[in-house]
């Protein structure tokens, strides 16, 4: 009972406290495509909060902060099974993540920066497949990456890729690349190739993102196009505010 009422506070806190934040002037929000990460970051004093609500009625919500120029700092908590009449409601590991974004691009580079995201996806996963105690989730941490990113083709279609190595094993390395294009001021659409080694293990997003507010966006989208029962459609509720 007592994982269950934390876990609700837990819940009510992600939504609310959002709204109670300072309004900032206008922000971009496309530090994460989807799961992608680009090479922008975060200002100084500046709060992002990203609420998923995902496979097996997971919720997670991601807090990252500007505590430096050109670096951000955040953690993140899933609460596995809340949504629904499960009864085996369980709070996961909380995970870390950091970027430094290391040069802002020109009219011939891109954007760069490197960072570690511990942020994994599909919690109890194995019961669809063979069951291993070493590996309870369907996606493991993307780990340390360095990521490009620059405007390309037209306005507004942003292009993001690099390569990442999960738990910074030279045996986990993968790439990824990823677009937003916006096709209006308050409509944008998503897609990525991620994890990248072979067709398998890889996993292609799209998704749609409305901008309700310059510091607020509603994504939704759909995971592991092609891989039977191991898709997935996600929401996710994006704010960002200054603090």
């Amino acid at each position: 009972m007592k994982v269950k009422f934390f876990a609700a506070l837990f819940a009510c806190l992600t939504f609310v406290c959002p709204v109670f934040a300072a309004q900032g002037d206008p922000i971009s929000l496309e530090t994460l495509i989807i799961d992608v990460p680009t090479a922008e970051t975060l200002d100084r004093y500046q709060a992002s909060f990203l609420t998923r609500a995902y496979d097996h009625g997971t919720i997670m919500e991601s807090i990252d902060f500007g505590v430096y120029p050109r670096i951000n700092l955040g953690v993140s908590i899933a609460v596995h099974e809340l949504l629904g009449s499960s009864s085996s409601v369980r709070v996961l590991d909380p995970d870390f993540q950091v970027k430094w974004k290391l040069y802002d691009g020109s009219l011939y580079l891109p954007a760069i920066a490197i960072g570690y995201d511990g942020r994994r996806y599909g919690y109890g996963y194995d019961h669809r497949r063979n069951y291993t105690k070493t590996k309870q989730y369907l996606d493991d941490r993307k780990g340390g990456y360095l990521t490009f990113s620059r405007e390309i083709i037209v306005p507004g279609l942003n292009a993001t890729a690099g390569v990442n190595l999960s738990d910074f094993d030279f045996d986990d390395l993968y790439m990824f690349t990823g677009f937003f294009y916006n096709l209006a001021d308050n409509f944008g659409l998503l897609a990525e190739w991620d994890n990248i080694r072979n067709i398998r293990d890889s996993r292609l997003n799209l998704g749609a993102r409305i901008t309700l507010h310059p510091s607020l966006a509603l994504d939704a989208a759909v995971r592991r196009i092609g891989r039977g029962d191991e898709s997935e459609r996600i929401l996710q509720l994006r704010y960002v505010t200054n603090f």
